[in-house]
């Protein structure tokens, strides 16, 4: 029987563009169905601070993006700039209901290669590349389409991208980022991994100190 995995995304993370090229690691019977999302809804909506926001941390981020590529095997080459506004971008990709292969095409343009979304000619030359309509931009279902993914992200509990969501009882367990693909793994291996030590106890550690 197929596991339905998904895989919640922005163009700007460019640890999703590593999560992406990983996805062959996966078991041969898990499906993975991409679902864009915009990452500053979801920070706003958490209270959150993106990465990139955070001015010592910038610098070491794209690094660590382009050290774990390298480390794969990935190209890896940012866009001009960074963080940019992926909005146009993403709702051509909700629009079109961008398969996996068309994601791969977006995050290659964006990452693989460097190129900007966030000009006119950059925008169009993006839609060539995935192969969808560059007037997806500015189409109503599109951009309603991209609204209900992040409010179902959000919803599920997804706080960051790249987020890759399985069905479980009771919900959906979440593997947040690049670096939780090997958990993943082997939660859909043993899907009763999270009820054993040491991970057993975790949901019964209490908070000690709230920050304000």
């Amino acid at each position: 029987m197929t596991r339905r995995i998904t895989f919640y995304y922005d163009l700007i993370s460019p640890f999703a563009h590593v999560a992406l090229k990983r996805l062959s690691e996966l078991p041969a019977d898990v499906e993975v169905e991409p679902a864009p999302v915009l990452l500053g809804a979801l920070l706003a909506h958490w209270g959150q601070r993106g990465p990139a926001e955070i001015a010592p941390k910038r610098l070491h981020t794209y690094r660590l993006a382009t050290h774990l590529a390298a480390s794969h095997g990935i190209a890896m080459r940012f866009p001009p700039r960074h963080p940019f506004n992926p909005l146009s971008a993403l709702r051509i990709l909700a629009g079109a209901d961008a398969d996996i292969a068309m994601v791969g095409r977006a995050f290659d343009f964006v990452f693989g290669k460097g190129g900007a979304v966030d000009t006119p000619e950059g925008l169009a030359a993006f839609a060539e590349a995935v192969g969808a309509p560059v007037s997806l931009a500015t189409d109503e279902a599109a951009k309603a389409r991209l609204r209900t993914l992040t409010e179902e992200a959000i919803s599920r509990g997804v706080f960051g991208v790249p987020t890759f969501a399985v069905p479980a009882a009771g919900g959906h367990e979440l593997f947040w980022g690049v670096d939780s693909t090997d958990m993943l793994k082997d939660w859909l291996a043993d899907g009763e991994l999270f009820g054993k030590e040491p991970y057993a106890h975790l949901e019964q550690v209490e908070i000690g100190v709230v920050r304000k």
